[in-house]
């Protein structure tokens, strides 16, 4: 692709462009972890566990949901799904709009940055869904020590990370790494023109990180739905395998270590 000139002025808006991308990520980032912080306070003053540390201190509720619970439990996880995966995709997100802004310096198409990542997002919206049931369905069996606690069952939380270990050695788990560990690469296979194309390529993105990261995103119904440790421990993982050179054997270490983690459970059955 033809580089950017500064002669008339493009270089200045390609990095005028950065910073507002830049500084719109850090601006989502930081409201979704406020709006989780402020949510664990509330939960910490009426719930069975302590979110910041972790730690149970009450038997599972087993009062039934009821409809504000649902959309409650679910803006909880788009938001902690935002604050996650948002930031750890400003790799693919900034090359796009760099991409995008030297086509449009070859006079093609430009599409706003905005819509690749409505893709995105919306694979994420999905798997919230899919995570508010599984929510409901672990609480109103007793496996969770409360709406957003962690599970009480060593057979389910054993059987949970030995998966999840296994899983970051596969090969499924490796092709999905390596399309959200190569920008570029995924942007020269798979671009298409307009915004129906932006948004598909946003939504083919979105697809790979689900498939790469969605086992330790179930993680959370281990180590605690809300533990903001763990989620923060999480987010920066997936960050790492996608951006650092040995990011792919960080994957599978940690791999490792939850595979170990969950045997020592299940001998605690």
């Amino acid at each position: 692709m033809m580089g950017l000139e500064s002669g008339d002025g493009s270089l200045s808006v390609y990095n005028r462009d950065r910073v507002i991308i830049v500084v719109a990520i850090i601006i989502i980032t930081c409201v979704s972890w406020v709006y989780l912080f402020n949510l664990s306070g509330d939960m910490d003053s009426m719930s069975g566990f302590d979110s910041k540390t972790g730690l149970s201190r009450a038997m599972p509720n087993m009062v039934p949901w009821g409809f504000s619970d649902w959309i409650s439990m679910f803006v909880m996880w788009f938001v902690m799904m935002i604050g996650m995966m948002v930031p750890t995709a400003s790799p693919m997100i900034l090359m796009f709009s760099t991409v995008n802004r030297q086509k449009k310096a070859q006079n093609q198409p430009y599409v706003a940055t905005a819509v690749f990542l409505s893709g995105y997002v919306l694979v994420w919206l999905g798997f919230s869904i899919g995570a508010t049931v599984s929510n409901w369905v672990l609480h109103s069996n007793t496996l969770l020590s409360g709406m957003m606690g962690e599970s009480t069952s060593n057979l389910f939380g054993g059987v949970l990370l030995i998966s999840a270990g296994i899983f970051q050695w596969t090969p499924i788990k490796k092709a999905c790494l390596n399309n959200c560990r190569t920008p570029m690469g995924f942007l020269m296979t798979e671009w298409k023109n307009g915004s129906y194309g932006a948004f598909r390529m946003g939504l083919g993105h979105g697809i790979y990180c689900l498939g790469c990261c969605w086992l330790l995103m179930a993680l959370l119904f281990v180590l605690g739905v809300m533990n903001l440790v763990w989620i923060a421990v999480l987010t920066a993982l997936i960050l790492v395998e996608k951006v650092a050179p040995k990011g792919d054997w960080v994957s599978r270490i940690t791999g490792i270590g939850f595979a170990v983690w969950g045997i020592i459970l299940l001998f605690q059955i």
